[in-house]
């Protein structure tokens, strides 16, 4: 008579269903790890429309693939392609800046030291105590780091090619993800749901919390920030300021930083026209700066994403410089949405606890 088999105990069993399911899951991350941005994008954009894929679908009477491939192009029609032409504006005018600066048609050292000039001989003395009067060398320096890299890039001409074809891979990659999460998107969120070892109103709280923090990261940082970007490059343009397009998107992309914002780029323009005895024009960037750019937030931010969504403004910009730091450009909606599903786990757990107790 033989004793049990020790190989089919139903404790080893789940032990070793367990190892497979998280080896399986490890390795499918390393395979996915390539196209990791393009994913996200596509996760992302998808709960951005997913409203208006709801209202397509109504009108398409229930055709699901019709519905996403309509959806999809009123994404890349009102989305995707004005960015790529505001993308290669900003990418014309960098080249031009770039090409002034070292031609010496601008000259920031020269404007510092007129704004340093200007100061209060106490602020000079803490200027020169900080060591930042030798602007000038600094401006040799990013000079001749861009010389280097225009060198290396045009000997390194397969390489940028790489590049290109990676961006184009991982765009259609990116577009193809997202019909698919358009069409089934229900599906897949009520999967992903019966498959989580948690409660059921604790799955609902996390997916749900996951999906308004993108929504209002997207919805409401991006579109603030480009909002923002555009009326800077709009006073940058009636000053005469060069590069105004590119300034704008500089502002835009600090815009996406609470607490720091487009003012360190229109601030340091406006105060070098108020020293250089351009007074209307340093105190009208100024007024526009203060009450129509940095109202732009205050204002249209809660109209798009709503007070009841909106984290500290500190944990906002740690969670989004770390997620530029950790994940790229990708970092700042991925930033804050970790940590709004980091609050939301500990609040679960102290809510689990006490019910324990």
């Amino acid at each position: 008579m033989t004793g049990p088999n020790p190989l089919k105990d139903p404790e080893l069993e789940f032990k070793s269903l367990l190892v497979l399911v998280l080896a399986a899951t490890l390795l499918f991350a390393l395979i996915l790890w390539p196209f990791f941005g393009a994913v996200c994008w596509a996760v992302f954009i998808a709960i951005v429309f997913w409203p208006l894929q709801q209202r397509v679908l109504r009108n398409a009477r229930g055709r699901r693939s019709m519905a996403a491939l309509a959806t999809l192009m009123i994404v890349l029609i009102i989305v995707i392609l004005p960015l790529s032409l505001v993308a290669a504006t900003v990418a014309d005018e960098a080249s031009v800046v770039v090409a002034k600066l070292r031609s010496g048609e601008l000259n920031p050292a020269e404007y510092f030291a007129r704004i340093v000039q200007a100061l209060p001989a106490w602020a000079q003395a803490i200027v020169q105590r900080l060591g930042i009067t030798e602007f000038g060398l600094l401006q040799q320096k990013v000079l001749a780091a861009l010389g280097t890299s225009g060198q290396a890039l045009t000997a390194r001409a397969f390489s940028i090619g790489q590049v290109t074809l990676d961006f184009l891979v991982g765009f259609f990659v990116m577009l193809y993800v997202l019909f698919f999460m358009l069409r089934d998107g229900d599906t897949l969120s009520q999967a992903i749901a019966k498959r989580m070892p948690l409660r059921q109103e604790h799955t609902d709280r996390l997916l749900t919390q996951f999906a308004t923090v993108v929504r209002a990261t997207v919805k409401g940082n991006v579109l603030v920030a480009l909002v923002q970007g555009a009326l800077g490059a709009l006073a940058f343009l009636v000053l005469g300021v060069t590069g105004a397009v590119l300034w704008g998107a500089v502002m835009a992309l600090l815009s996406l930083l609470p607490a720091v914002g487009a003012a360190l780029v229109w601030g340091p323009v406006a105060l070098y026209f108020v020293v250089t005895g351009s007074l209307v024009k340093g105190i009208g960037l100024t007024v526009w700066g203060v009450l129509v750019i940095g109202l732009v937030d205050n204002v249209l931010r809660p109209i798009l994403v709503g007070k009841d969504t909106r984290m500290p403004d500190y944990l906002v910009l740690i969670a989004t410089l770390g997620g530029l730091a950790v994940f790229g450009l990708n970092g700042f909606v991925i930033g804050p949405v970790i940590a709004a599903v980091f609050l939301v786990s500990w609040d679960m757990l102290a809510s689990a606890r006490q019910e324990r107790i």
